[in-house]
Parts: C-alpha cells; structure tokens; sequence
C-alpha cells in the first residue's frame, strides 16, 4: 500500500513516466468540491488510505454522488460504513455494491490483495459484539489485510481463550471487542507480543451503562501495549490495525 506519490517517483526512476507526467499527477486537484460535500481526493498520498464515507446522516443520493466522485478520480474500492439496508438499495441501485448486513456495511468495488506484513486477529468476549467486529474485519480487508476472526472467546469462559492462543501468539496486530466490564483486551494483552487495539461494546446490564464501563476497564488495563477507541468504534479499530500491519512500508 505504497503511496501514490512514491510510485509515481519510481515510475519516473523506471523511465515509464516523463517528469511532466509526474508533475501533472501530483498537481491533480486535492479535493473535488460537489456542494454538499468536499471529497478528499489526496488522502491516500497523506495517509495511505483512500477516503471511507460515513453513512449515517447522509442521503442516498449523496452517497452515491460521493462514490461517483471517487470513481471519477481513480478510486477502484470504496468503503461506505454506517449503512442502513435502505440506503444500501438505493446505492445498489447506482453501483456495484456488496452490501455486509453484520457490519452495517458497503463495499463498492473488489477488495484488494492482502499486502500487510502479517495477520490481524479480531477477538470477541461474545456473539453480540460482532456487528462492531465486522465493522473492524471487513475495514481492515478493504485496506488490504488478512483476517482471521475469533468470536465468543470472553473470559466467562476463559478455556475458550486459551484455545486460540496460536492465533492470538501469531498475530501482527489484535483487535479486543468486549462489553461488560471489558476485561478480555487485558486478558489477551497478557498474553500477545503485539499490539492489541480494544473496542469497548454498548452491550450489557443496566450498570454497563452502554459502553462506559467497559471503556473505563480497556483504559485501565494493566496489560501493557493495549490501547483502545471509543465505544462500537471497529471502524477506527480496523483502520489502526491496518497502519500497525503496514508499518514496513516506513522503512522502504
């Protein structure tokens, strides 16, 4: 997931490219304004990843002039995350879109080769933490990464845990989605030689108090190298873990 202003550089080093191509395409507008919205065509030369849309609040109609944009300008695989099944069949109905019901969800386009140095494992403390799970899973393949998910593993049964330590020792990254009292992010980073990314889940009793309490405890952990997002956020939890499995582009 080299930036595109570097293969730009080797295309002119290569001979493919003259130096008045190169200029031409880094002079290339850096957004694209289209009224309602300012599409940022120069995110992934900043960043590394193109830009994602965030569904809610959004129109249909909007989100399918964004895409245009996007397409427009060379971006082959569009992720659209927060999207309602409504929205998704409106959008369907302008693109090609494959729509993930768990994650609530789009993607336009293919998803790429996985190009991350290793593999990102995402583990839930139970079955109702995955919709924020796949959002994370399907995040991190749509930025190029392997995935292996898994689910149902939380420490009120924690021989679960314990039987996917393989997985867990031989990730790159790890991603910890947990309500409750959230306590599964320092159980595995206990265990893990990685860096381990926790997601609080809005999911438990009264006293959870929609997240916060699980929050609190990931802040908390003993288990040093965990960090952690905000509550149901596998979007930004996918996103971190992909820039985590990248990181040997920094030394090219």
């Amino acid at each position: 997931m080299n930036s595109e202003i570097k293969q730009v550089l080797e295309a002119v080093r290569a001979g493919s490219l003259s130096v008045e191509e190169a200029l031409l395409k880094i002079r290339m507008e850096p957004f694209e304004d289209i009224g309602y919205a300012k599409v940022d065509l120069h995110r992934r030369v900043r960043q590394g990843a193109a830009e994602v849309i965030y569904g809610a609040g959004k129109t249909g109609a909007q989100i399918i002039g964004i895409a245009d944009t996007m397409k427009k300008n060379g971006q082959d695989t569009i992720l659209i995350t927060r999207l309602s099944e409504e929205k998704a069949e409106e959008v369907g109905r302008a693109h090609r879109l494959d729509y993930h019901k768990e994650a609530r969800a789009g993607v336009i386009g293919e998803l790429p080769e996985p190009d991350g140095i290793g593999r990102i494992v995402i583990a839930t403390g139970g079955t109702s933490d995955i919709p924020v799970a796949e959002e994370a899973a399907l995040t991190a393949q749509v930025l190029g990464n392997r995935v292996f998910r898994l689910y149902d593993v939380g420490v009120a049964g924690l021989h679960r845990t314990l039987a996917g330590l393989e997985h867990i020792m031989g990730a790159s990254v790890i991603i910890v989605i947990a309500g409750m009292e959230g306590a599964l992010a320092s159980v595995i980073g206990g265990l893990a030689d990685c860096p381990v990314i926790a997601v609080p889940a809005s999911v438990g009793y009264g006293a959870s108090f929609g997240g916060l309490s699980a929050l609190l405890s990931m802040l908390n952990s003993c288990a040093s190298g965990v960090s952690v997002v905000n509550i149901d956020n596998g979007f930004g939890a996918g996103y971190l873990a992909s820039m985590i499995n990248h990181m040997a582009e920094k030394r090219q």
